[in-house]
């Protein structure tokens, strides 16, 4: 592959506004990023008002996926990637992470935001990597993509990347039949990593997650924390790889954690599936 095949496919993108936070750009503040505005920075102080250590979840997102992502690349030689909902480019990114395993590993990010449109390809265009601005919402359309279906081969093993997105999905029938689509197009031996806001229901944890929900509804963009056995169901059909559906800094860490453990360590839930 060459720089000059890194692409995207707008779509219909949504419309530019500046004046509300936007959900990439917030992450991108919460990762330490450039790509954001005042509006978005304004959200993300509200938002570490209420939950301090937001920033470095965001963090233990972006690391759990990056540690499955190399996992994948160099003990199982999965060496295509589908990142859905990818949001902008920021540090070790997943193309990073499976080329240091296998530098053939060919990468495509999925994001319908404008934002991501706008910045991803300038900030990718040196990398072997593709991008498109399909809907990860709509499995149809995204597969037959061009981006997609030109460099994703779905007759051939797939790692299949829903990091921290089938949460801002408020339907879970629907969150569950979008999982379902994606891996009944997808080959045996292909894997599905999901991780998730998760609720524990009752106590200090689940009040949290209730008010972490309403705070993110006043950006307009909702997030519902799910129980555990909502979030099991989204990898209905699939093999759980051990240590199944856990804590995000419990799936096989990297070394002994050096920062102590905080509340919203609690408040997600991640795993890993193959199809058989």
């Amino acid at each position: 592959m060459t720089s000059d095949e890194v692409r995207s496919v707008p779509g219909r993108p949504l419309p530019l506004d500046y004046s509300k936070p936007n959900l990439a750009r917030m992450k991108d503040v919460l990762l330490g990023g450039h790509d954001h505005y005042e509006v978005d920075r304004q959200a993300v102080v509200d938002l570490l008002a209420l939950a301090p250590d937001a920033a470095a979840m965001a963090k233990e997102f972006r690391a759990w996926a990056n540690r499955v992502v190399r996992f994948l690349a160099g003990a199982r030689d999965i060496d295509q990637f589908l990142d859905l909902g990818s949001g902008l480019p920021t540090a070790e990114n997943t193309h990073q992470a499976a080329q240091r395993y296998n530098p053939d590993a060919l990468v495509v990010y999925v994001d319908h935001d404008p934002v991501v449109q706008a910045h991803g390809l300038a900030l990718l265009e040196d990398h072997l990597v593709h991008v498109s601005g399909a809907d990860l919402a709509d499995p149809a359309r995204t597969l037959a993509d061009p981006v997609v279906a030109e460099h994703i081969e779905l007759d051939r093993p797939v790692a299949v990347i829903l990091n921290s997105v089938l949460h801002h999905i408020e339907d879970l029938g629907k969150a569950q039949a979008i999982v379902r689509a994606y891996v009944d197009a997808i080959a045996p031996g292909s894997y599905v990593l999901i991780s998730h806001d998760f609720t524990p229901g009752e106590g200090s944890r689940g009040a949290l997650a209730r008010k972490l929900d309403d705070l993110m509804a006043d950006t307009g963009h909702r997030t519902v924390h799910r129980g555990r056995d909502e979030i099991e169901s989204l990898f209905d059909g699939l093999e759980m790889l051990e240590p199944g559906v856990v804590h995000l800094h419990e799936w096989w860490p990297d070394g002994p954690r050096l920062a102590p453990l905080t509340e919203l360590n609690h408040l997600s839930l991640g795993g890993v599936g193959i199809k058989p």
